[in-house]
């Protein structure tokens, strides 16, 4: 049988579990993007999320040589936080089987976020009867384009090469 100090040390520590589940599930529920992919770079000079949302093979080497470019630019990955959001066509650029595999490997080294819709996913399946693989790279979110208007709040430049 637990003493009167025991149940209230216990009770205090059921309370204080209670008020950290309240402050952190609710921000994850709200769409917010997960702290292991925020790319916390406190040296950035600039933020930019590029828009990936037209299909073929000459939109997909735009996107991947404006995020290299940025790269040069700002003078290596810790001064420029960048992700690609694709989304709609675009999202064949995260497809495992793309052809662009070793850009966006070493893109990824350097730092650069690859973001996937996984509405799109669900759309493709839908109308073909199969799901396309996603290269493992790739962090999926349910709507890109509300990710997109999610990082504009977040002071990241939206840009569409």
């Amino acid at each position: 049988m637990m003493n009167a100090e025991t149940r209230r040390n216990t009770r205090f520590n059921q309370i204080i579990l209670v008020w950290l589940f309240c402050l952190f599930v609710p921000q994850l529920q709200a769409g917010e993007v997960p702290g292991d992919i925020s790319g916390d770079k406190p040296f950035a000079e600039a933020r930019v999320a590029l828009q990936l949302s037209d299909g073929g093979d000459e939109h997909q080497t735009r996107v991947l040589s404006v995020a290299n470019n940025l790269i040069k630019h700002y003078g290596g990955p810790d001064f420029i936080d960048i992700e690609v959001v694709a989304f709609g066509p675009g999202l064949a650029l995260l497809f495992a089987d793309n052809q662009n595999l070793e850009r966006i490997s070493s893109l990824a080294a350097n730092g650069v976020r690859f973001i996937g819709c996984i509405n799109t996913l669900d759309t493709i399946e839908r109308t073909t009867g199969k799901r396309p693989e996603l290269n493992p790279l790739t962090i999926p979110v349910q709507t890109g384009v509300a990710h997109l208007v999610e990082r504009a709040g977040q002071d990241f430049v939206i840009v569409r090469p």
